[in-house]
């Protein structure tokens, strides 16, 4: 009988052990899922996080132009535009759009 209580322990020690590590388990799998659920705290802080960004960002521009001379920034400008001049294109066609509506509605009055 002894071999039977002595083997017995063992046995008992390991399944609480096994049921500890379970519920340890369970619990980092809830706080997780809870931290998922949590819309508002998630939007807060990727809100936080693109903020930073953006700061940073115009803060090394802000000392880049700063350091760069007025006829460098113009140069570059000008270089931009002719690498890609459809947003240039657009920014008129948009200017020319909002004119003749205005001439319109002038017009009618």
């Amino acid at each position: 009988m002894s071999d039977k209580n002595g083997s017995a322990k063992p046995d008992l020690v390991a399944l609480r052990e096994d049921i500890r590590q379970t519920r340890a388990d369970l619990g980092e799998t809830v706080q997780a899922l809870a931290a998922r659920a949590d819309v508002k705290a998630r939007a807060r802080e990727q809100v936080q996080e693109t903020k930073q960004r953006v700061l940073t960002r115009a803060a090394e521009m802000t000392g880049r132009i700063r350091e760069t001379p007025p006829r460098e920034l113009a140069h570059q400008a000008g270089s931009q535009v002719r690498a890609n001049p459809m947003p240039a294109v657009l920014l008129v066609a948009g200017i020319a759009a909002l004119a003749g509506i205005i001439l319109i509605v002038r017009g009618r009055r």
